[in-house]
């Protein structure tokens, strides 16, 4: 009796130790942009007259195309839009923020009009180094062209491919402990909260302020994040069943629409 009473002490002490090591959420994960499936929503952008918007933006971004620094309101990541234009074809954008810029980005469209390139360095919620990179995108109706007196950026676009994004931006670390999960990543975000749907400090990044995270099983968490206490991004974790290596990512955002990534374990 005694030492089935030990046996049981033991194994219960060792129980939240196997339930760690056997989560298949453990570990250092990339995500692959290649199997990446991208929103379908459209980006609206209109450059005419020296005036350049961004339609769908949030905030939507109204500004002169002088390259000046112009005032933004709404935006926890940025106060101030530069636009200059490069040519008849491409366009530079600077944001800043307290005066410090945060992210510029480089837009070229083609000489037939229906996809352009993006070339961006972005820092807006990165406490390390800027995530950089470069997309392809195309114009939703290619029948039509910007129209008549536009720049040639104007018009609805959609992201094709991401043709190449530094590493910082694709790896996180997942490290589950009893009821509660924790997450970091290279650009300083970081976060611990219960997989009960009870809401959590999220940092590093200064339009998210809390997340909550729900359980789904073995192999499934549903995250939501929120800024000034409403949601505004979701994203739907799933390893592969049989395939403690693979992780399919379902992200809804608020500004973007659904994306749709496949992350593996390093």
């Amino acid at each position: 009796m005694k030492k089935l009473v030990l046996f049981e002490i033991v194994a219960a002490l060792l129980m939240p130790l196997v339930a760690i090591a056997q989560s298949d959420f453990d570990g250092t994960w990339k995500i692959d942009v290649d199997k990446a499936v991208w929103p379908t929503k459209a980006e609206i952008f209109l450059l005419q007259n020296g005036m350049y918007q961004c339609k769908t933006c949030i905030p939507v971004i109204s500004v002169n195309a002088d390259g000046e620094d112009h005032s933004v309101a709404g935006s926890p990541y940025y106060d101030t839009v530069s636009i200059r234009i490069v040519n008849d074809h491409s366009i530079e954008k600077t944001k800043k923020k307290g005066g410090k810029t945060v992210a510029t980005s480089t837009m070229t469209v083609s000489p037939d009009n229906n996809t352009a390139t993006v070339e961006f360095t972005d820092s807006t919620d990165t406490n390390s180094d800027p995530v950089t990179g470069k997309e392809t995108m195309g114009r939703v109706a290619k029948s039509k062209r910007p129209p008549v007196g536009s720049h040639a950026i104007s018009g609805s676009w959609q992201i094709l491919k991401m043709e190449s994004v530094s590493d910082n931006a694709l790896m996180f670390t997942f490290k589950v402990e009893g009821d509660s999960l924790t997450m970091s990543n290279p650009t300083g975000q970081s976060c611990t909260a219960k997989m009960d749907g009870t809401d959590a400090p999220y940092k590093g990044d200064p339009g998210i302020e809390s997340i909550s995270l729900v359980r789904l099983g073995k192999s499934a968490i549903v995250e939501t994040y929120k800024h000034d206490a409403k949601p505004v991004r979701s994203r739907r974790i799933m390893v592969t069943p049989g395939d403690a290596r693979t992780m399919n990512i379902i992200v809804d955002d608020s500004a973007r629409g659904t994306t749709v990534f496949v992350a593996t374990k390093q």
